[in-house]
């Protein structure tokens, strides 16, 4: 449907600051398990050698300990945090150096779930509604002036509503205008016998009434 543009609309709040947040809950850092010896004498993903003494256990595979090594400043990653990156291990200040994407609201690294709109990249928890300021959390959002809006507020402050049930005209609903209201095309019916009046001529006798 289209989009009520005349309708009185409620100036959205200016965004504050960003705020300091806490560590992404959503990490992509992995750790590597310990596996000692004598448990049994797996592959190394690396040197595809026999393991005889203790080893690794990381993205399904075992390591020699001294073979499982950042692939880009080559530290030994035994007893840090890494993360995959296309199948090769980072460790967590090459991948945030290197790889992290910036968020585009707080400048910051995204070190977990990443969410790309608006043709930018963001943190889950910094892509928010531009009228509540709320995490727009379902990846469903509404554009209006190139500025983001959650599903609630866009039809709260866009939106159109059917006269006839209150509930709002979504995009691919079948609609009509008439009596200087937009309807659903199931909700304007015939009064008296209860039957669609979209494709049949119809008489208004009050804003309530009409009839076939």
């Amino acid at each position: 449907p289209k989009q009520v543009n005349s309708a009185p609309v409620t100036k959205a709040p200016d965004r504050p600051a960003p705020q300091p947040h806490p560590k992404d809950q959503d990490s992509l850092v992995q750790r590597a398990e310990h596996i000692p010896a004598g448990t049994r004498t797996p592959m190394c993903g690396h040197c595809n050698q026999v393991i005889r003494g203790p080893f690794l256990v990381a993205m399904g595979k075992s390591w020699h300990p001294e073979e499982f090594n950042c692939a880009h400043c080559h530290c030994s990653m035994a007893d840090l945090g890494f993360v995959e990156e296309r199948g090769s291990v980072y460790c967590e200040n090459c991948y945030e150096q290197y790889l992290a994407p910036t968020c585009c609201r707080c400048q910051q690294k995204v070190l977990g779930e990443v969410i790309n709109a608006l043709k930018q990249t963001w943190h889950v928890h910094c892509f928010l509604c531009t009228s509540c300021q709320q995490p727009i959390r379902n990846n469903t959002f509404h554009l209006e002036d190139g500025l983001a809006y959650c599903e609630r507020d866009y039809y709260a402050l866009f939106g159109t509503s059917c006269h006839g049930c209150d509930f709002p005209i979504e995009a691919g609903d079948k609609f009509l205008e008439a009596l200087g209201f937009t309807w659903h095309d199931t909700c304007f019916v015939c009064s008296v016998s209860i039957k669609t009046s979209v494709t049949k001529t119809y008489r208004s006798h009050d804003y309530s009434l009409l009839a076939c």
